[in-house]
């Protein structure tokens, strides 16, 4: 007998899962390489803000009318199914449990450690910053996998304590921008003349803090009217985010000139908090970004010791019976968590010596924090055309003209990030297929073996 979901959620309560899924630490990671990528040119840096803010917005209504036609799918995996078939689902799960959790969640681990360092005065580089890195990745996995309840709790926490640096930025530092003319001065002055790539490399670095959306479409099956709800809320939710990043972004222009901020990176976000705040008040402030991070790092890492699970649990991947298994005290895949872990700690490896020092990779140096999420943003694309070819029920706006669009957008993130990123692209590409490839020798051993 199927067990179903009780429909217990509103509008209003979707709209905020969405808001709190999507809001993380990316818009205070991001917002200084998003100014010096535009040269300080504060009116192109909103203008990248809007573009992968339209793309997120077209692409999360595709997916909602998806879900409501795919009741109780969950995940991007159960749609490439759906949509594409069960080998290309499995190809996107190997990438997803691989190559996308791990390499964001080890980047955020960074994140979380480096804004730890501005506040002690560590080097953001040094051995200070990777060690403070190493035991925040190893105590979000101690809490997910010891107490998956204090794991939601501390989730939830942190999804009310990371609003409060962004809203009161977004309308102090405005306020007082607005004031003392230092908005005005920021908007009319640039700080260089900015590059063709500008654009480009402005808004694939905002796709890091606009990514997380789709999972809120994995709420579909208990919320009340989903068919309307769930397309209202990713809508509204994602314009909410759009607005509040927006918001920070003319506040933090409000506090001081384009020029500190881009040349103090971590330290110079730190000086706009403080002087909108006083001291003491900034660091506070400064501590909830932290803690902020923390909370993202947290449900990224929920996402990490799940990966090979959700291969494993339909009888695909590296041993599947191992991987499968589930502790029957804390209601975790112990095994599939463990290996996400070593997963997140080669790709932390990765992440410093290939951006954070003189690279030890050669030709094969990226940006492990962008790149993963632009080749999302590629694997969408065939999901979005076999859905536009088997639903056929559908109206022409949900059935052609959103997922058109969406494609229009994936397509820009693409060539944005070959501008963004030139060669380094082709770099994680044979990273990419390299992993693809292994991915495939399984699929076929497993196939062979259960002939």
């Amino acid at each position: 007998m199927e067990s179903k979901l009780e429909k217990k959620y509103g509008l209003f309560t979707a709209i905020a899962m969405v808001v709190g899924i999507v809001i993380g630490s990316g818009v205070f990671f991001k917002a200084e390489k998003i100014l010096t990528a535009t040269g300080g040119n504060l009116k192109q840096g909103i203008l990248a803000w809007i573009v992968g803010g339209i793309i997120m917005i077209s692409c999360a209504y595709t997916f909602s009318v998806m879900a409501t036609k795919y009741q109780y799918i969950n995940g991007i995996v159960d749609y490439a199914e759906a949509t594409v078939g069960k080998k290309y689902a499995y190809f996107v799960g190997s990438f997803m449990a691989i190559i996308y959790y791990p390499t964001i969640t080890s980047v955020l681990a960074w994140v979380s450690a480096r804004y730890t360092c501005v506040i002690f005065g560590f080097s953001i580089t040094g051995g200070e910053c990777m060690t403070i890195a190493c035991l925040y990745l190893i105590s979000s996995f101690t809490i997910n996998a010891l107490s998956p309840v204090l794991a939601g709790k501390f989730q939830v926490s942190t999804t009310v304590i990371k609003l409060i640096p962004l809203f009161l930025m977004a309308i102090v530092g405005t306020f007082t921008g607005l004031r003392n003319g230092m908005t005005a001065y920021n908007f009319t002055h640039t700080v260089s003349a900015s590059t063709a790539n500008g654009l480009f490399t402005a808004v694939v670095a905002a796709s890091f803090a606009y990514e997380g959306w789709i999972i809120a479409t994995c709420i579909n099956a208990e919320l009340r009217n989903a068919k309307r709800n769930l397309p209202l809320a990713l809508i509204s939710g994602t314009l909410i985010t759009m607005a509040a990043y927006i918001l920070y972004y003319i506040g933090l222009a409000g506090t001081v000139k384009n020029e500190i901020i881009m040349a103090g990176g971590e330290a110079g976000a730190k000086l706009a908090f403080q002087t909108v705040f006083t001291s003491i008040g900034g660091n506070l402030l400064f501590v909830f970004v932290i803690i902020s991070c923390l909370g993202t790092l947290n449900g990224l890492m929920l996402g990490c010791t799940r990966g090979i699970y959700s291969l494993a649990a339909r009888g695909l991947g590296p041993k599947p019976k191992v991987f499968s298994q589930v502790d029957s005290m804390t209601n975790m895949p112990v095994n599939s968590a463990i290996l996400g872990l070593f997963l997140c700690g080669i790709w932390l490896f990765y992440f410093y010596g290939a951006n954070l020092t003189a690279s030890w990779f050669g030709f094969f140096t990226f940006d492990s924090s962008e790149l993963p999420i632009v080749t999302v943003y590629a694997l969408y694309v065939p999901i979005f055309i076999m859905f536009m070819v088997k639903s056929k029920g559908l109206n022409f706006f949900n059935r052609i003209l959103m997922p058109c669009l969406s494609l229009a957008g994936c397509v820009f993130m693409i060539i944005a990030a070959w501008f963004a990123h030139g060669m380094a692209v082709v770099a994680f590409l044979i990273v990419f297929f390299v992993v693809m490839i292994f991915s495939a020798l399984i699929l076929h051993r497993s196939e062979t073996v259960n002939k």
